[in-house]
């Protein structure tokens, strides 16, 4: 059981690749990269829907959302560009360094965002 979790984990991860690959690919329609965009933003985050500290329902919202959010994301994008997109994370296409800090730089500066907007809402 405990190999299948693991082969699961691995297909999870190149499916993730995959969507960073597809991103930066012009072919993406508008709307799948910005549902691909929540997608990696929110697996990335350290702030969750429900708290991981909450036992079983922290750790069920990412079982849940990340798969269902990453299966909107993949029927978003077109059949050969995500074909494209996978051979290319399965080969290990790029290093993926530059995107993990770009995304960190847009989480970053979305939470900063969000932070900001609350302390003008709390104000008034």
């Amino acid at each position: 059981m405990l190999g299948r979790w693991e082969a699961r984990a691995r297909e999870l991860k190149r499916e993730v690749q995959a969507l960073l690959l597809a991103l930066k690919d012009p072919r993406t329609p508008a709307l799948a990269k910005v549902v691909a965009w929540c997608v990696i933003a929110y697996a990335l985050s350290p702030i969750d829907l429900i708290p991981d500290v909450i036992p079983v329902l922290g750790l069920l919202d990412d079982l849940v959302l990340l798969p269902l959010g990453i299966a909107l994301a993949v029927r978003l994008i077109p059949a050969p560009v995500l074909a494209d997109c996978r051979e290319r994370a399965r080969r290990g296409a790029g290093d993926g360094t530059t995107a993990s800090r770009l995304g960190a730089a847009v989480i970053v500066a979305l939470w900063l965002l969000l932070a900001v907007g609350a302390g003008a809402l709390l104000r008034r």
